[in-house]
């Protein structure tokens, strides 16, 4: 009976084997391939830095511009340091080369005198004097030459008496200055409309303690006037018998419209102009005009005043500080003339 013949198997799963690894590197290959591609035709996208980052480098940006100009200052002041003392050198220097000489000179001189006997000394001392003093006279002259050559400008020294003030009890006319303008404040026609307001309006203190209202404008002008509600004192009371309360005027205050009313300086010192007009309608030696001046304006207040001076008129100053308007009150002061 024939023997079979075996089979050889190892051959073909070897084979197997290698087809499956030479397959898992093909499809490796392929993989990197497509990755290598897409990277290739992937966008560039920048990187977008938060406001954060901006700000912080803004603020670098501005200390590194800083520390350049604060180098650059330094640098420039140490320049200068060694400039200074370069030339403080140079000037000690020559300080000593001159005090050298100077010394030198005298010596010098001096041997030159003890060579002399007396009477030439006494001669050579003379003479030493009398080049000093033509020394003296010849600077003197050109001192005097210089003195006569220069044109001095006259210098116009203004004298006025002395000024006495005075209470101002008649006629008073006011003006505001300020920002170098003058403006004439329309003072009896706001205190008449004050007054007639005021008696239409006193009423209502019966339901409150203090109002404030505002009239105006009148010449540019508006005035706020404040009422208050006083109780008659218990003394007046058993005195007169009369009881209750009364309305009373606590301040007074005028406040312009607007910073640039009135008139310049020249403006108002022409012919025709406003404060010409005002002034023309009063009588010189009985009205006295009063000027409330801001610190702006003090050297129109001195032209004003030496103006109103020549016309015979009597000035009063009221300096008011910036912020404060012109106010009156039954406390207040009056104004005082000179």
């Amino acid at each position: 009976m024939p023997r079979p013949i075996p089979q050889e198997t190892g051959a073909p799963e070897h084979d197997s084997f290698l087809d499956i690894v030479a397959n898992i590197v093909g499809i490796l290959i392929i993989l990197v391939m497509v990755a290598g591609v897409r990277a290739k035709n992937a966008p560039i996208v920048a990187a977008i830095p938060s406001q954060t980052t901006q700000e912080a480098a803004a603020e670098l940006e501005k200390d590194r511009a800083a520390e350049r100009l604060l180098r650059d200052d330094v640098l420039q002041v140490a320049g200068e340091i060694q400039a200074v003392q370069r030339e403080a050198i140079i000037r000690e220097q020559q300080r000593d080369r001159l005090a050298t000489q100077a010394a030198a000179w005298r010596h010098e001189i001096e041997s030159r005198r003890n060579k002399l006997d007396t009477r030439a000394q006494a001669g050579f001392d003379l003479e030493n004097k009398l080049a000093s003093a033509h020394a003296d006279v010849e600077n003197l002259r050109r001192q005097r030459t210089r003195t006569l050559a220069a044109k001095n400008d006259p210098i116009l020294i203004e004298s006025y008496p002395t000024p006495l003030s005075k209470t101002v009890d008649g006629r008073e006319v006011h003006f505001h200055l300020r920002g170098g303008r003058v403006t004439f404040v329309p003072w009896d026609e706001l205190l008449g409309r004050f007054k007639a307001d005021a008696s239409r309006k006193a009423h209502k203190l019966q339901s409150m303690p203090e109002i404030t209202e505002t009239i105006g404008p009148v010449g540019g002008f508006r005035l706020r006037y404040t009422l208050v509600r006083r109780e008659i004192p218990l003394d007046l009371q058993m005195k007169t018998g009369r009881r209750g309360s009364y309305a009373t005027l606590k301040l007074i205050t005028v406040v312009p419209i607007t910073s640039q009313l009135g008139e310049t300086l020249d403006e108002a010192l022409a012919e025709g102009s406003e404060f010409r007009r005002v002034i023309s309608e009063l009588r010189a030696g009985r009205t006295t005009a009063t000027l409330w001046t801001y610190p702006d304006s003090f050297e129109l207040f001195r032209r004003l005043k030496k103006d109103l001076y020549r016309q015979g008129f009597l000035t009063a100053a009221r300096p008011l500080p910036w912020g404060v308007p012109i106010s009156g009150s039954p406390d207040g002061s009056k104004s005082a003339a000179e």
